[in-house]
């Protein structure tokens, strides 16, 4: 099997797939992001989770790892190297696949998003919203150009600095509001977020769409995706998976590079 993780700045996403090109994930799960962790507590973390969903370490056969925190890389692949004494591939921007971009500054799991969306929808001009750490719109065409990327910050990021500078707010819970026009403070607030954002992720998509002359095919990703794909039509699938996706077919296009 293949065990992808894609290193977030809050999270880490892991993911579980044979060893071929399917790109049916068998087992995913998602835990915090922390620096502090030590090594040791790293490896306890990963075998309590293999034990609690069942997975032998020795089926393992190969992993990958795409980060946008480098503190965090390498005690992942040391912690993951103790336990399945395989030495994980760390994939970038720099890796090898048919993605052209002349961005240098360019995320792996943007990176790793433009990928997945032209491997699985190469007909279309494909747009996909990351509702993660950042808010991020990610868009290819159907020859593999990156026509560009948007970023704005986060939804809970944006929610905690205003929870954190107002006084008298305790933690909101997101969700969709009973109503447009809220009546007290958590609704107003929700209410904010959520159809805040969604309008920004509308209009956006709007504005893409009138850039390049066509409408793109759009995808929604990240932890976030599925409380707004719920509320527009501008959005045609949810993809919680579709960055970890990505980093499956990087590592076969740079597996089939080396041999």
């Amino acid at each position: 099997m293949l065990l992808t993780i894609n290193i977030g700045n809050s999270s880490l996403r892991f993911g579980l797939f044979n060893n071929n090109y399917n790109l049916k994930c068998n087992c995913s799960w998602i835990i915090n992001s922390n620096p502090h962790r030590s090594l040791d507590e790293y490896i306890l973390l990963f075998r309590n989770i293999y034990q609690q969903y069942g997975i032998i370490s020795k089926l393992v056969k190969n992993i990958v790892i795409g980060s946008v925190v480098p503190p965090l890389t390498n005690i992942v692949e040391e912690s993951l190297y103790e336990i399945h004494k395989i030495r994980p591939i760390i994939v970038d921007r720099y890796s090898y696949s048919p993605i052209k971009h002349y961005s240098h500054q360019l995320g792996t799991d943007l990176y790793a998003n433009a990928i997945a969306a032209y491997t699985l929808y190469k007909n279309n001009t494909t747009l996909v919203v990351d509702f993660g750490t950042a808010l991020s719109l990610t868009c290819v065409d159907e020859y593999g150009f990156l026509q560009g990327v948007i970023i704005a910050p986060g939804v809970n990021g944006s929610l905690s600095a205003l929870i954190r500078n107002t006084a008298q707010l305790s933690q909101i819970e997101l969700k969709k509001p009973s109503r447009i026009l809220g009546q007290y403070t958590e609704e107003c607030i929700q209410s904010g977020i959520i159809y805040g954002y969604l309008s920004m992720v509308e209009g956006l998509i709007n504005r893409i769409n009138k850039e390049l002359k066509k409408n793109c095919f759009v995808i929604a990703t990240g932890g976030l995706s599925h409380i707004y794909t719920s509320l527009t039509k501008k959005i045609h699938i949810k993809d919680k998976l579709h960055t970890i996706k990505g980093l499956k077919i990087l590592f076969h296009w740079n597996n089939k590079n080396i041999e």
